[in-house]
């Protein structure tokens, strides 16, 4: 059965705005990157999958369960982590996680012993009973993503769960996302504009652009290896360019990576002639791995 699936969904606001248009796809288990710029519809989307708005055209199923008429279980299953902040400053991170797993139905003693757990989980426990006001940005991220799991959900829908963080912190937080993702069993939907965070750690994605789908597919089918040949030298970069290019090979460059078209097998042995001649320390030689952002990329290109 898939997670997600949806058909013609679309959500407009007025008559100027639309916020989906037409989305049909079908969303497996597993980490799924929810992509786009900011404004794509991906907040959107998310809180019609929770029922929380409804949408004006097509259907969603989540769990097989229309969202529309039974939110209720829906949210019993989902976890949802917001973008923005609406954590209380003067209670502390147990008091809160305790209070939302009440929300969800929890015993008091369970929601208890849930909250503590879930804290743990997200490297908290130490400082549970600390009130929420004095923490920083990283650990009010980690008291979000505690309060969506307090339940046991099946399925975390987390909407720009590094906003805020320096890099150290949005490291942290992805490693944290995609252990709860391949340990603990849970499907989980990062939605996100920062597609190398994406890459990193996700199975699959469903790319949208102006609230249309863009394209759903594996991690792996979207970054496969290009027919481009990616050299990389610790020095020397210039020199290298311009021995392949005197050997009528052409020549790109991407920063300190010099490209060149993989047109047969010769041209490995072409490069590796060039490197040994000039004495240079090889750093990297592969084929060139295609990137999620290229998606957007050439979009843009065939719009322009």
């Amino acid at each position: 059965m898939s997670l997600i699936v949806t058909q013609g969904l679309t959500k407009t606001y007025g008559t100027q705005v639309t916020a989906l248009h037409d989305l049909t796809v079908a969303v497996e288990p597993g980490i799924i990157g929810l992509v786009g710029a900011n404004g794509a519809g991906k907040s959107t989307f998310i809180k019609i999958m929770l029922g929380l708005i409804a949408p004006t055209g097509g259907q969603v199923r989540v769990f097989d369960i229309d969202p529309t008429v039974d939110p209720d279980r829906v949210r019993a299953k989902v976890g949802y982590m917001p973008e923005h902040d609406a954590l209380p400053p003067d209670v502390s991170a147990a008091e809160f996680v305790t209070h939302l797993g009440r929300i969800s139905g929890l015993p008091r003693t369970a929601a208890r012993e849930r909250a503590s757990e879930a804290l743990r989980h997200v490297g908290l426990y130490e400082e549970r009973y600390r009130q929420i006001g004095g923490y920083s940005t990283g650990m009010k991220q980690r008291v979000k993503l505690a309060q969506s799991l307090v339940h046991d959900p099946d399925l975390l829908l987390l909407d720009e769960p590094t906003n805020g963080l320096d890099p150290a912190g949005r490291d942290a937080m992805l490693a944290l996302i995609q252990r709860i993702g391949s340990e603990f069993g849970i499907s989980v939907v990062v939605c996100s504009h920062l597609l190398g965070e994406v890459e990193r750690i996700c199975d699959s994605l469903v790319a949208i652009e102006g609230g249309r789908l863009l394209r759903a597919d594996r991690i792996s089918a979207m970054t496969e290896a290009s027919e481009v040949l990616a050299i990389e030298v610790s020095e020397g970069t210039d020199e290298l360019a311009a021995a392949l290019t005197a050997l009528e090979l052409p020549v790109t460059r991407d920063g300190r990576m010099v490209l060149v078209p993989l047109t047969n097998e010769a041209t490995y042995d072409h490069v590796l002639r060039v490197v040994a001649d000039l004495d240079l320390p090889l750093h990297r030689l592969d084929q060139r791995r295609h990137r999620v952002a290229e998606l957007f990329a050439t979009r843009e290109t065939a719009d322009a």
